[in-house]
């Protein structure tokens, strides 16, 4: 036996059987004297996403000017992700303003679908400012993306089954 276990479940049909090779495992392990932890949680983010996402924010970073103000990369993803939970403006402590306060949370916490919303705003924003997207930012060259889920699936490498 193993001392570890990795399990991914996707498939509703193979998820008793999964699961119960799971049990099997964690079974033996128990009667050997070990102790086992299991943990379950959604898969999050592929760090292709990711890699999209942050050519996403460098397109947006070096193109738009919003309200006078040229943001940094982690501003507009700031600014993005602030538009899936929203955000809350409170007065500033000598008040004299305003400040945003985000509700959102950090992009290596999201689901694989959360983060194709991330990189659609991006697109949709993008488009409405005039962005040219590099074609990573979309995508293309360095990536293929699976049409119907946005996902990123393989990097030009493994497509054409170069090492990277």
């Amino acid at each position: 036996m193993t001392d570890r276990f990795t399990l991914t479940v996707n498939n509703p049909i193979r998820a008793a059987a999964d699961i119960k090779r799971l049990d099997q495992w964690a079974k033996a392990e128990t009667m050997a004297g070990n102790t086992v932890t299991i943990t379950g949680r959604r898969e999050t983010r592929s760090a292709k996403q990711n890699a999209m996402m942050w050519s996403c924010l460098t397109d947006l970073s070096n193109q738009v000017t919003w309200f006078g103000k040229k943001l940094t990369k982690e501003g507009w993803k700031d600014f993005i992700t602030g538009h899936l939970d929203g955000q809350d403006l409170v007065p500033n402590m000598d008040g004299t303003g305003f400040i945003s306060i985000q509700r959102g949370r950090s992009t290596s916490t999201m689901t694989i679908r959360e983060m194709v919303a991330v990189i659609d705003l991006c697109h949709a924003f993008g488009a409405d400012q005039g962005v040219s997207w590099s074609p990573t930012s979309l995508g293309r060259e360095a990536f293929a993306v699976d049409p119907a889920t946005g996902e990123v699936v393989e990097t030009r490498a493994e497509r054409e089954g170069v090492a990277a």
